[in-house]
């Protein structure tokens, strides 16, 4: 059993051809996926996955730092809302993203901050985005530290000091098609990292790995990503596919 904690099954790219692609992954022996939100845009799509994969498709709830803009408080309502009255898995994806504009930085921080707290009294996970602002995040999750903080930092990319500490704060590290690029970075610090700190994503359809790099992504192609870390870790593809679905139990509790 392997387990996509983060895929984007909802998006338009997989909308001609979505009930082949699940088969795909779950032929490819990906059985759990774990669905982040981006805004209130999507929830509709979201429910509709639920209902079409129950036994298969896990959600989560949040405001996606580049949804924030002027009316951010209001998709924060409703994100309070959604999980005052729904059974959710994690609150994600959100953190934050200053690569594309840091016209909202404020902004973002205060819905990330919101959402981590909101997190913390439903005693759920977060699902944490970060691009270009690990200095930013980190200074939040300082600030929000303790036992009842706990996630995954989605598609990490840092160094391994940022990696040591993202761990520090509770975080697994979600490891996608980036460990299989020839850039990638991540791949030559991994195996300094206890494998109980890693879980598996594709962030499909985005992110695709070597050889799809630059093709839509889909869950299926999980399995290059475990057949990377079965490199860096000298473990076996079932091993590793063991290890990281226990690390995603013990992150959202199913």
């Amino acid at each position: 059993m392997i387990t996509d904690t983060h895929t984007h099954l909802y998006s338009s790219q997989f909308k001609e051809d979505q009930s082949e692609m699940m088969q795909r992954a779950k032929e490819a022996g990906v059985t759990r996926f774990f669905i982040p939100a981006i805004d209130s845009t999507y929830t509709d799509k979201m429910f509709q996955l639920e209902k079409d994969y129950p036994d298969d498709v896990f959600l989560m709830m949040g405001l996606h730092p580049t949804s924030v803009k002027e009316n951010y408080l209001e998709e924060l309502a409703h994100v309070k809302k959604w999980i005052d009255e729904k059974k959710f898995y994690a609150i994600g994806e959100i953190g934050m993203d200053l690569y594309w504009d840091t016209t909202f930085l404020t902004q973002q921080q205060d819905a990330f901050r919101t959402q981590i707290q909101w997190a913390k009294e439903k005693k759920m996970p977060i699902n944490i985005h970060c691009r270009n602002a690990f200095d930013e995040v980190f200074e939040v999750l300082e600030s929000e530290k303790g036992d009842d903080l706990r996630g995954i930092f989605h598609c990490f990319t840092g160094t391994l000091e940022q990696a040591k500490q993202a761990i520090s704060y509770n975080m697994k590290l979600g490891i996608g098609g980036v460990a299989t690029f020839k850039n990638g970075k991540i791949d030559k610090f991994l195996n300094e990292i206890d494998i109980k700190h890693i879980v598996l994503e594709t962030d499909a359809p985005y992110l695709a790995p070597t050889p799809y790099r630059g093709k839509r992504n889909e869950s299926a192609y999980l399995t290059n990503i475990v057949d990377k870390l079965v490199d860096i870790y000298g473990l076996s593809f079932d091993e590793i596919a063991a290890i990281t679905t226990q690390n995603s139990k013990d992150v959202f509790g199913i």
